[in-house]
């Protein structure tokens, strides 16, 4: 377990990538959503739809996975099966940020057809992340995508992958978003008490209020 925790922290150190500069980033006054970001990820309706729903989450916050299991079946099926919105997802890792960011380096090593199946696993399987050690919960997730160990190694250590990725944190950083889940209707906050992601109800007045204009 030593041994493969060290492999993993050197890892996460090749990749350049520390904690509390992201964790910095994370933090930063409350804002908007505005914007584009490069790297957006999305399902649903085509760019330029009438409704965007974006989400910053994190594969190691457990109200994002909370959210995940909670409330997405039925707001994917309500908006982005049938094509109302468009649902753009992006990347603010949390602690642990280095096994965050690898599990987003992962997502998008696996490939655009699988990134959001490989996000919601990690979201799903967080505990082993807990139970075993992150570096065996991200490789046993990169395997079952179709990533051998080396592809795994090589994924997380991508230099330009992680630069990419720095710069998606600096825009979220930008927009002033404070932590996750935040969810924008629109570039409108919707929030719901209790820090486990908007309602279904909530977002469903945001949007259906923005579709009906």
């Amino acid at each position: 377990m030593a041994q493969t925790e060290s492999r993993f922290a050197r890892m996460s150190r090749r990749a350049a990538i520390t904690g509390a500069a992201l964790a910095t980033m994370a933090l930063a006054a409350c804002g908007g959503a505005k914007g584009s970001a490069e790297g957006d990820m999305a399902l649903g309706a085509p760019e330029g739809a009438k409704v965007t729903v974006v989400e910053y989450a994190s594969v190691t916050c457990p109200h994002c996975a909370l959210w995940q299991k909670n409330t997405w079946p039925a707001f994917k099926a309500k908006y982005v099966d049938t094509n109302k919105v468009r649902y753009v997802f992006r990347e603010l890792p949390t602690p642990p940020v280095d096994a965050a960011t690898a599990g987003f380096l992962v997502a998008r090593c696996a490939g655009p057809d699988k990134y959001f199946d490989v996000v919601h696993q990690l979201m799903a399987t967080q505990q082993e992340m807990l139970t075993s050690s992150p570096r065996d919960w991200l490789l046993r997730t990169a395997q079952a995508a179709g990533l051998s160990e080396q592809q795994f190694n090589d994924c997380v250590t991508d230099k330009d992958a992680v630069a990419a990725m720095e710069k998606r944190v600096q825009f979220a950083r930008t927009q002033g978003v404070t932590g996750t889940p935040a969810f924008y209707v629109n570039d409108q906050q919707v929030l719901t008490p209790g820090g486990e992601g908007a309602s279904l109800a909530d977002l469903s007045t945001a949007i259906d209020a923005e579709l009906a204009k």
